[in-house]
């Protein structure tokens, strides 16, 4: 993967995902003299995280031959701490369709708690993940 990211101004970014020339930007919060008109550059973080758990548990429903969890949804909360500045706490509460079994719910749950996102995260940052199923 390689991804460019040009410094726009005004605590501003443009990122490009150089394959797909997919963007977004960035901005600076507004706890932290930024505009906060986009997602800050933390928030990208908390996002992947929620972002990583649906897409395994996406492929590992694939592969066992379960139901889509098409329409499932992430709801995350981002808590940050002062000095240093950091993410202290990330909140992820998956709301999920289309499995009923309780064992395939298990697997899908244990492949959400070691994405490769998470896997990434500092071990001090408090990760608190919810499942509800529907």
């Amino acid at each position: 993967m390689t991804s460019k990211v040009v410094y726009l101004g005004e605590l501003r970014t443009s990122c490009e995902h150089v394959q797909s020339g997919n963007t977004f930007i960035t901005d600076a919060p507004v706890d932290n003299n930024g505009k906060g008109e986009a997602f800050s550059p933390t928030d990208t973080v908390a996002t992947a995280l929620a972002s990583c758990m649906l897409t395994v548990m996406g492929i590992k429903a694939n592969q066992m031959g379960a139901p889509d969890l098409k329409g499932s949804i992430a709801e995350v909360t981002k808590i940050m701490a002062a000095e240093p500045r950091r993410i202290s706490k990330i909140e992820v509460k998956l709301t999920l369709y289309g499995i009923a079994e309780e064992k395939t719910r298990k697997i899908l749950e244990n492949t959400a708690r070691t994405c490769p996102v998470l896997q990434s995260l500092h071990p001090d940052m408090e990760k608190v993940v919810f499942f509800d199923w529907k």
